[in-house]
Formats: C-alpha cells, structure tokens, sequence
C-alpha cells in the first residue's frame, strides 16, 4: 500500500539577488514494506527531499501526502504532531544522550511522542524493541561505553519505539566501518520488512544498495533513474 506520496514538489533557495531551485518538480510514491535509497552526488538534492518528506522544512511548490492527508496545508503544530507519532530518524550519528542508560534513551523517546502507555506497558515495549535490535543485553550501559555500531543500534530502536509509519535514514552508516554498515543495514532491512513500515534513506555507500529494495537515482533536483 502507497504511504507517502511526494507530488510535483520544487524547492527554491534565495540568496541575495540568486534564486536556486534544488528541486524541480519531483514526483514519488513510497509504499509500506520497502527500503527506498536515494543516491547522488553532493548537491543533487537527495537530502533536501528527505527533508521534506519528513516534514522538516516546506516545499516551495507541490505536496506532500502522508495516509491522504496534505502535509503541505498543515500547520506547524499539524506537522509536528504527525513527526512525532508517525515518523522515525536515524542519522549519520547517533545522538544519543550521554547521561541517559539505553534503556532511558527509549523511555525518553516515548514520552516524547506521546504515547499513551503506562510506565510497566513502557518497560515491556523497551525490552521487546531492545531484543529486536539485539542491545537488549546493554540496556544499562551508557552511550560512553557503547562501539559506533551499538550506539546505532540504539539510535535505531529510539527510532522504532513509538511504532513510526515511516523511517527516515540519513548517512545511517556514514560513520561505520563495513562491516557495522552491513550490520546496521540488515537490521534496517529486517524492521522494515518485520514492522512493515516505510523506509526512505539517503547514502553515497553503494555497497549498501543490496539491502535496499529500490534505488532512485538524482541528479540537479530531478530524478533520473528509479530502480526496482
């Protein structure tokens, strides 16, 4: 089923006198159950998409349509509560909080979106999310104990927690060696399929285009090849 639907969306910066379109009327349909890499050279507009698929920045033109609803005419506060009920993040980092144990880095995030659960509903989802991603043995440990593909790891279950629709995955493996990156990325894959949820990523790695299921290709703010 069609989740995200990104119809006829242009971006354009002004600077000064100079007016940049970054993108020139894109059209894009992402269904559940599927990874979905972007991939291009720096500038080609891949992030700025990413963006504004989340809900992160407007568009200039053109809209975004999350389960029928037009993301474009919502308000701040609209589009903010679907980020924080329907979407999920993973970075190049992790950004974890260093004073927080694993554990509370899930609890936080919980009361962030603002789930309903109550505190024990709570403590069962963190351990079931944790054994998901396999950190359910350092869910007392601190991020400053952590290796890079842990924290990940973490940074990953953080992004489930609260049940997201869509997953957003920006140089999620920028910061790993190869072999984190294959681990990082066959999780990714295994959620997306497991929680049948949307998965849009940007990446320059190529080696991680085998876990993904579809490949769209940028160049100049448009798109020029889309591989299933």
């Amino acid at each position: 089923m069609t989740l995200l639907k990104i119809k006829g969306v242009r971006k354009t910066f002004t600077n000064g006198e100079i007016e940049e379109e970054i993108l020139k009327g894109i059209n894009l349909s992402l269904k559940e159950g599927e990874v979905t890499a972007m991939v291009g050279a720096s500038g080609s507009g891949k992030s700025t998409l990413l963006t504004i698929a989340a809900g992160l920045q407007p568009t200039s033109d053109g809209q975004v349509i999350f389960e029928g609803e037009n993301m474009s005419i919502m308000s701040s506060e609209e589009v903010r509560k679907v980020r924080a009920s329907k979407f999920g993040f993973v970075f190049q980092f992790a950004y974890l909080v260093p004073f927080l144990t694993v554990e509370e880095q899930l609890q936080l995030m919980l009361d962030v979106s603002e789930t309903k659960l109550k505190k024990q509903e709570q403590k069962n989802e963190v351990n079931r999310i944790l054994k998901l991603v396999g950190m359910d043995h350092r869910k007392m440990a601190y991020p400053s104990s952590l290796s890079g593909g842990e924290r990940q790891r973490v940074a990953i279950a953080r992004a489930i927690i609260h049940k997201p629709k869509v997953l957003f995955a920006d140089e999620p493996t920028a910061s790993l060696d190869s072999k984190k990156s294959e681990e990082v990325m066959l999780l990714i894959r295994d959620l997306t399929k497991t929680l049948n949820i949307t998965t849009l990523m940007v990446t320059h790695d190529e080696e991680m285009l085998v876990y993904t299921d579809r490949i769209i290709k940028m160049s100049d703010g448009v798109i020029l090849q889309d591989v299933i």
